[in-house]
């Protein structure tokens, strides 16, 4: 058995799908963007130094669509997937995902599964470890994460549930691929038989020159 792992922002997309649906709402009128900018940054900078809160993050992030009608959220998120996502989806992520074709695929991601879940569709991968977020009885957000947050050694820890959830652990698979862009992703890079850097942050760049571990550049 074979299994493959592809973390999504800034790796099977040429940018990052958090960033990009705050644009979006901004553009709407959604969101004031000095405000928001100002405390997105604040969060970026954590989050390139590992030492990001992503209980605090999530909260911040949903925020915005906290108790709207899902319709009007999910038409939104329709026509944000043509503005914004389909035009950064790497030109060589279709192939690289084709590779893998056969093996068991998963895209592993820190955000949300609301925006997440219809990319990972686009794509084509039919399995998807996100943050999951809570939801009423008439679909709304409530605005809270649950469960464990799919980010840092959480990856790991979701990882496991969900191949527990198909009877197999990690060891099961001869071969393990993951590919990311992010520091933040070194623990779930440890633990497959082929970690892969995609187009890496500079402190991943290092771990993965001093670890002998493939670099893939996929944007032009």
């Amino acid at each position: 058995m074979k299994l493959a792992l592809f973390d999504l922002d800034n790796t099977l997309l040429d940018g990052d799908s958090d960033y990009c649906w705050a644009q979006y709402l901004i553009e709407r009128g959604v969101l004031e963007r000095a405000e928001f900018e100002k405390k997105n940054d604040w969060f970026y900078h954590h989050y390139k130094q590992g030492t990001l809160d992503i209980h605090e993050y999530l909260a911040f992030q949903l925020r915005p669509i906290a108790g709207r009608p899902r319709e009007e959220i999910d038409a939104w998120h329709r026509d944000f997937m043509e503005k914004k996502i389909r035009p950064i989806v790497h030109a060589k992520t279709p192939a690289l995902l084709a590779a893998h074709h056969g093996a068991l695929r998963a895209i592993v991601t820190a955000t949300n599964r609301f925006i997440t879940a219809p990319i990972a569709v686009h794509l084509g991968v039919d399995h998807l470890i996100a943050c999951d977020v809570e939801e009423g009885p008439d679909g709304r957000l409530t605005g809270r994460a649950v469960g464990t947050p799919s980010f840092r050694e959480g990856k790991i820890t979701r990882l496991e549930e969900w191949l527990a959830g198909l009877g197999h652990r990690l060891g099961d698979f001869e071969e393990s691929w993951f590919y990311s862009d992010s520091l933040n992703d070194l623990p779930l890079l440890e633990k497959v038989t082929n970690p892969v850097a995609v187009d890496p942050d500079p402190t991943l760049e290092r771990q993965a020159r001093d670890r002998g571990w493939p670099i893939l550049r996929l944007r032009a």
